[in-house]
């Protein structure tokens, strides 16, 4: 069986990279899984600085992305099992289903450039059609609800969300109406996280 190629893009003080590590350890052991594991410190590599900014771990394997923010045994392992397997109807591997929703925001440290539109649109394109990208800045969506009350309620489970996630929304609410603004302050611009975040509020 052909040895296959993981690669954990990570970075120092880390604590989803390290729970990513241990994972894909706990399974490498337990499953006797063919894999050779490389770790690659982002912050030592001005070029994968900019291209993943603060978007780690990021796993490759075999040269194509995998996992993102958050790996667990079971999905590791099936994925390498799959790679593994001899595939009768394509060469490439399945990939587990993987949603903005299901990820964490991560903390943007500044210094790095917004999302262009190219890298936009296919974030966007996995969001409620509802939201907008306004003038490549922040995304913007409105919520109706039936009263008041049923739109503070919104208000208040949306603010539950960012501060679970440590990434905060502009909020307008009004009778019947909740504005949401979503982009990361520090760059005055649109990171990876605000997609994320917009997916978490439309599971609400």
């Amino acid at each position: 069986m052909d040895v296959i190629d993981v690669t954990l893009y990570t970075r120092r003080d880390c604590p989803l990279c390290e729970k990513a590590k241990g994972a894909m350890r706990a399974a490498m052991t337990l499953h006797r899984l063919p894999v050779t594991l490389h770790e690659i410190d982002v912050d030592l590599d001005p070029a994968l600085q900019a291209r993943l900014t603060n978007d780690v771990p990021v796993v490759y394997v075999n040269g194509r992305e995998a996992f993102r923010h958050h790996v667990d045994v079971g999905d590791f392992t099936n994925y390498i099992r799959n790679v593994a397997a001899p595939q009768q109807s394509s060469a490439e591997a399945t990939r587990p289903r993987r949603t903005l929703s299901s990820e964490a925001c991560v903390p943007c440290r500044g210094g790095v450039p917004p999302l262009t539109a190219e890298e936009r649109e296919p974030l966007r394109a996995e969001l409620d059609p509802a939201w907008r990208v306004v003038d490549g800045h922040h995304l913007a969506r409105e919520y109706a609800f039936p009263d008041f009350a049923t739109a503070l309620a919104f208000t208040n489970s949306v603010g539950a969300i960012a501060e679970q996630e440590g990434h905060h929304p502009d909020i307008q609410l009004s009778w019947g109406k909740v504005g949401v603004e979503i982009w990361t302050h520090k760059i005055g611009g649109l990171t990876r996280s605000d997609f994320v975040l917009a997916a978490k509020i439309d599971r609400l």
